[in-house]
């Protein structure tokens, strides 16, 4: 984990321009490097760097011997650098991983070289030989990539949207930073001048699709053809496995994020063994959960029996609703959304990443982003109409993470100089699973989840009581049975917003206007720090085919806490 910045035909000052690039230090603390490209004087990377592999040659940009005229500056990490270079007799030159784009960039050009990478990443690869400068993104968007591009050529390009936001520029206004898109690569003309042009955009990967590097994955062909419910789950297995096991490559501590959710249980056991054999033999577990006042002594002690059922180290970061107010301003600056449910699930994990940082020496952080929107976790999967409605709800959801939990989870641990793994993401193992009958896919029973539980109940993974436990909402997790997070925070905004305030939302708002005084409480502090920047969401995560204000599952009908079970 990284933070890449880049310009390319800037008008003013690069030493005066490089103070943007020290907006997202936080994801490099371990070294900055700031060069300009020769021949361009107006073109210069700058560099964060967490150094989890190749802690001696790792600095970026990346430049080798045999590709003098190639620059390359990326954020992730390629878990199949290895098979690549046994397939196709790549000649490294040092051990990072990334490495591999130039490679494959070279031998086949930008589209082969996006769709043969099995990973996360974002990077900026600059050939200066064919004037040529090319972005991409992975297909979850699980790495930030933000772009800005003005009508006469100066592209800005960062990790985070505030490395942007306050670049110079000889017009009189920037146009607007946005997110650069999932799954897609951009080719750029790079004119003498420095400047650039878009020549296309090209989306290389659906997440439907079976990647194309699957082609030199470690896992043998699986049965295909059948949807035999046996067949099934031992797909499943194996290709989670598969996807667990790739992402143990780092040279640093790895810990795991826990918590009473099935998708972390099983990664959290899935994980440990294989860390030992990787010879990460002093692990560490946190409780994802954190607990805000009086103790739900359920979810500690739900985490206590887990940390010793996969004999993790496990800490528990404990911390009052007071220290959890206080920290929202910092989450949504991080963030960069005014999203409800994003920044009221973004405060425990930023606590956590925090003390992480600071009590652990764990840096790669394992977490079960994803699994709910592949595998129909959210509860109102019950009110699907169809099973159709419920794939196609699916597939929505994972478009978007990149705009929701996927930037949670992203800015909340990078904040704090940490790096995530998501397993759950991995290409092949979603498009398996996406490429079931719809009908395999849904709730069954009242029970979220249902297929990717019933894959892992006769591994002997999980005790059953725990693989099955009913799902509860995040407000119930984190917080005591006496009083949720959700609570709490509707107790303290209201003091904080006028009625009168939201009356006028709409006025002072148009753009996805405010409908609940916390909404209006994070829109306001957004601003703030991001003023005239609200299109970055463009709309609210709610859930669908019932009619609601809120997105908390705790305003559902089907939803039942532990505490009412």
């Amino acid at each position: 984990m990284c933070g890449i910045w880049a310009l390319f035909g800037s008008d003013e000052c690069l030493s005066m321009q490089c103070l943007s690039a020290m907006k997202i230090a936080h994801r490099g603390p371990d070294a900055f490097r700031f060069e300009n490209v020769n021949g361009f004087t107006n073109c210069c990377f700058g560099f964060h760097r967490l150094a989890v592999v190749d802690q001696l040659y790792g600095m970026q940009p990346i430049r080798i011997k045999k590709f003098p005229y190639l620059w390359l500056c990326y954020n992730g990490e390629i878990y199949n650098f290895k098979q690549l270079q046994k397939q196709f007799g790549f000649e490294y030159q040092t051990l990072v991983d990334g490495e591999v784009i130039l490679h494959l960039y070279n031998r086949g050009g930008i589209e082969q070289t996006a769709c043969m990478l099995d990973g996360v990443f974002a990077f900026i690869l600059l050939d200066t030989a064919n004037r040529k400068v090319y972005l991409a993104r992975d297909t979850y968007g699980v790495r930030p990539l933000f772009k800005v591009l003005t009508d006469d050529g100066f592209l800005g390009v960062c990790s985070e949207a505030k490395g942007l936001i306050n670049l110079k520029h000889s017009t009189s206004f920037l146009p607007k930073v946005e997110p650069f898109l999932p799954g897609h690569y951009e080719v750029l003309d790079l004119k003498p001048s420095g400047k650039v042009a878009s020549v296309e955009l090209v989306k290389f990967h659906s997440h439907k699709d079976e990647p194309l590097h699957a082609a030199y994955d470690t896992v043998e062909n699986l049965p295909s053809g059948s949807f035999d419910l046996e067949t099934v789950k031992s797909n499943i297995r194996i290709l989670f496995e598969n996807a667990v096991r790739k992402r143990l490559m780092a040279h640093r501590r790895i810990g795991c994020l826990l918590s009473g959710k099935q998708q972390e249980l099983i990664l959290g056991k899935t994980l440990f063994p294989w860390m030992e054999d990787a010879s990460h033999r002093s692990h560490h577990s946190a409780s994802r959960r954190v607990i805000l006042g009086v103790y739900n002594r359920r979810e500690l002690i739900l985490a206590h029996s887990v940390a010793a059922h996969i004999g993790s180290e496990h800490h528990e970061v404990i911390f009052n609703s007071e220290e959890g107010i206080q920290a929202i301003e910092d989450v949504i600056f991080s963030l960069e959304t005014y999203d409800i449910t994003t920044v009221r699930a973004s405060v425990g994990m930023y606590l956590v990443s925090k003390y992480i940082r600071k009590k652990t020496d764990s840096v790669v952080i394992f977490s079960g982003e994803g699994s709910d929107e592949l595998t129909q976790g959210y509860i109102y999967f019950h009110k699907a109409p169809s099973p159709e409605d419920a794939a196609e709800e699916s597939e929505r959801l994972l478009k978007e993470l990149y705009l929701f939990d996927v930037l949670r989870a992203d800015r909340t641990t990078a904040a704090h100089g940490l790096e995530l793994r998501v397993p759950f993401l991995d290409h092949r193992f979603t498009s398996y699973y996406l490429s079931l009958p719809a009908e395999m896919r849904i709730p069954k029973n009242g029970i979220e989840k249902y297929l990717l539980r019933q894959s892992f109940e006769d591994s002997n993974l999980l005790p059953k009581e725990i693989l099955w436990r009913p799902k509860e909402a995040f407000s119930d997790g984190i917080t005591s049975v006496k009083k949720s997070w959700f609570s709490i925070l509707q107790d303290y905004i209201d003091q904080q917003v006028d009625d009168l305030l939201l009356e006028k939302a709409a006025e002072k708002y148009p753009f996805n206007p405010p409908k609940t005084k916390e909404s209006y409480y994070y829109r306001q502090i957004f601003e703030k720090h991001y003023p005239g920047q609200s299109s970055w969401l463009p709309h609210y995560w709610m859930p669908r085919w019932i009619k609601a204000n809120d997105p908390s599952a705790r305003t559902l009908k089907h939803y039942k806490s532990a505490a009412q079970e």
